[in-house]
Formats: C-alpha cells, sequence, structure tokens
C-alpha cells in the first residue's frame, strides 16, 4: 500500500496544475515597453515575459497573436483566441463585454508635446491630439476636452502617432504614461516633453491594467489569476517590472 501511495503521489506531482495545455494570447504589438516586435519579429516587452511567466507558472504553452487595438475585444469574444494581454485599462464599459483577470499594473495617462510648445493643456485648445483608436484614451478626449475645441487624431498605433508628432503634423499625443516615458527616454530626450500632471480618471482608465477573458470563462480566469499570484509570491513578477518598467 505504501508503494501504490507514494506512486500516486509521484504522479500527481507531474500533473500539471490546471487541466489547460495552451493560452494563446492577443495583443496589439506596437506599444513599448508593454509589447512589441523586435527585429527578428519576436514578441517582447513587459506584457509578453509578463504572459511568458504565467504560462510558465501554470504549467501551458504560451502563444501569441497580433491584432488591432479595436479589434481585441471583438476578437476574443469570437473566439479568435483566448486572452488579452495588452495594456488594458479595466474599465466598468468593457467589463460589461469582457472578464478581466486582477490587476497587475496601475496606470495613468499623459500629454507630450513638442519642447515649449505648450505649457498647460489648456494650451491645447484649437489643437490637434493623437491618441490611438478604440482606446480609452479616446473616449476620454471626446467626453472631456470638449471644451478644449481639440480636433482627436485616431491612429493605429502610436509610432506613427509620435513620428507625427514629430514632424509637426499634429500638436500633442495622449497615450499611457509609461509608454510616453519610454519613447521620451529613447527617441524623445531634450525636444519632447510632458504637459501637465497625469490623467487618473477612473471612469476612463480604471484601476488598472488587466488580462481580458471571454465572459463566463471561469476557468480560464482562475488559471491566470493563481498563475499571477504565483509569480508576485515568488519575485518573478518583480524581476519582469524592474526588466521594463523601473525607471
Amino acid at each position: 500500500m505504501k508503494k501504490l501511495l507514494c506512486f500516486a503521489a509521484a504522479m500527481l506531482a507531474s500533473v500539471p496544475l490546471f487541466a489547460l495545455d495552451k493560452i494563446t494570447f492577443a495583443t496589439e504589438p506596437t506599444y513599448p515597453p508593454f509589447e512589441y516586435l523586435d527585429e527578428a519579429g519576436n514578441y517582447q516587452g513587459f506584457d509578453m515575459d509578463l504572459a511568458r511567466a504565467v504560462c510558465a507558472a501554470a504549467e501551458v504553452k504560451c502563444e501569441f497573436k497580433s491584432n488591432d487595438f479595436d479589434s481585441l475585444i471583438p476578437g476574443l469574444r469570437y473566439h479568435k483566441f483566448d486572452a488579452v494581454i495588452a495594456a488594458m485599462d479595466v474599465t466598468e464599459e468593457r467589463s460589461k463585454a469582457v472578464d478581466f483577470s486582477n490587476v497587475y499594473v496601475a496606470n495613468s495617462a499623459v500629454y507630450v508635446a513638442r519642447s515649449g510648445d505648450l505649457k498647460s493643456i489648456h494650451d491645447l485648445h484649437g489643437k490637434r491630439v493623437a491618441v490611438q483608436n478604440g482606446t480609452t484614451h479616446l473616449n476620454y478626449l471626446d467626453d472631456r476636452m470638449k471644451a478644449e475645441k481639440i480636433t482627436i487624431v485616431p491612429y493605429k498605433g502610436y509610432p506613427q502617432a509620435y513620428l507625427d508628432l514629430g514632424n509637426k503634423r499634429v500638436d500633442a499625443v495622449f497615450s499611457d504614461a509609461v509608454v510616453a516615458h519610454e519613447w521620451l527616454e529613447k527617441r524623445g530626450k531634450g525636444s519632447f516633453e510632458v504637459v501637465g500632471e497625469p490623467v487618473t480618471d477612473s471612469k476612463y482608465f480604471g484601476s488598472g491594467l488587466a488580462i481580458a477573458v471571454r465572459k463566463g470563462n471561469a476557468e480560464l480566469l482562475e488559471v491566470i489569476n493563481k498563475a499571477l499570484a504565483k509569480i508576485k509570491a515568488d519575485g518573478t513578477y518583480q524581476k519582469i517590472y524592474d526588466k521594463h518598467l523601473a525607471n
């Protein structure tokens, strides 16, 4: 009997923690430091390393797919992939369409302009402001900045938006604070600057960033939350944070 019990224990130890064998994540890989493609076409960034760590903790395979940001939630709902990890804010409106994991990063948004062009957000009056299509940032501008009579210029991704800022096709870019500071440090230092204070309106930017799954997919949500808890407890999360987001 003792041998049988030992054998059973060994078999249990070799079984993955969860019933799934793979998680396919969708992302929009033009958003460093959260997600981007390197020169070899490999997925890199904070979210990508976090997803890999989640899969490792859950003992499942990890796969990535690229999608435009505004098609991520529709694609998720139509079963094109299992989950979305794309620096996505948890908001009340999005929570009606998908379920979210526990928050993994707090977040805020900022305006970036050419150095010396704008002294405050009120100087945006009548100006052209770039923003990524399908984001809560666009919704915020549309709702909260009407009094400033800005022209909202939507982009598929932020790389082109920042390029157009440098070429004076737009007057400012509105994006996640982490993304803005990453771009300023690597490409815009000295020539561009943050205007005003960070925006933290919870109606639009929620409680932070999280992983989205289809409504009612309780099994996958449990897998992800348990894996997130595990990598936070063993120090893996902090290493990933320090690598990509620590200033």
